[in-house]
């Protein structure tokens, strides 16, 4: 698994790499580069600026070959085909864990099998915070979410693996289980949830907006409208979950 994790990871890395720089003359209009854009890196960096790297060209070359209303240039968001190949590796770190979780459990939970668990997430969580953040203060790769590259992979995994072991321990070896339930009516009905998010929250937001009126969500100031909208459609989404999980109405594949 750890094998099969680098190899995507360099992989990946290496893909964007040997993808040639644009010309100096490259039009960032044509490919819905919006003008002003000042997030553009120079230097090393610049294989993963947007719409400009490897993974973009293939989208390029491949969505051309279905039929559209006009031609595929580029998606502001940033967000690629090719980004399932990354997360691939996101989803090793995941049975890395979740493999360690089992173990512990066929152990019976004893003291030293919770031990060695919680040592293995948090020494694997340091060193891929550490590895991820290393590579990018070296220039090597940069930290981005939208385009899953490795070194996000290995930022977002080491999170992951340190919060695994926080909540194991306050849930599992202590038991402290109560205060978690609004999450474990998310988790339940995890797929409608990534659903809803994907498909109705808009609507959510701007029916929130008109009831209540947009200056509503600036009570806290412009900068923190989006933050209390978002919690707002949140918990209107919640709620809609909950009364999915008192009905035991589980979306599942």
């Amino acid at each position: 698994r750890w094998a099969s994790l680098v190899v995507i990871l360099f992989g990946y890395w290496l893909f964007f790499v040997l993808h040639p720089f644009p010309p100096a003359d490259f039009n960032d209009a044509a490919v819905n580069i919006p003008a002003g854009w000042q997030h553009h890196f120079s230097g090393f960096f610049a294989h993963w600026n947007l719409n400009r790297n490897a993974a973009w060209e293939f989208d390029v070359w491949l969505l051309n070959h279905f039929p559209r209303q006009r031609p595929f240039v580029g998606y502001l968001g940033g967000y690629n085909t090719l980004n399932f190949i990354p997360t691939i590796g996101t989803m090793i770190l995941g049975l890395i864990a979740g493999s360690w979780l089992k173990q512990a459990s066929n152990e019976g939970r004893t003291r030293e099998a919770v031990s060695t668990l919680m040592r293995r997430l948090i020494i694997a969580g340091i060193i891929c915070l550490a590895l991820g953040l290393g590579l990018q203060s070296a220039g090597l790769c940069p930290i981005i979410k939208k385009i899953w590259t490795p070194t996000w992979v290995l930022f977002s995994g080491g999170w992951c693996f340190g919060l695994m072991a926080a909540f194991y321990y306050v849930m599992d070896v202590k038991g402290y289980q109560r205060w978690a339930f609004p999450f474990v009516v998310i988790g339940t009905n995890s797929i409608a949830t990534y659903l809803m998010f994907r498909t109705i929250d808009e609507f959510i937001g701007d029916s929130l907006e008109q009831h209540l009126g947009p200056e509503t969500f600036h009570l806290f100031g412009e900068e923190y409208q989006p933050a209390l909208l978002g919690a707002c459609i949140l918990l209107v989404i919640w709620l809609m979950l909950f009364w999915a999980y008192r009905r035991k109405i589980f979306l599942k594949i």
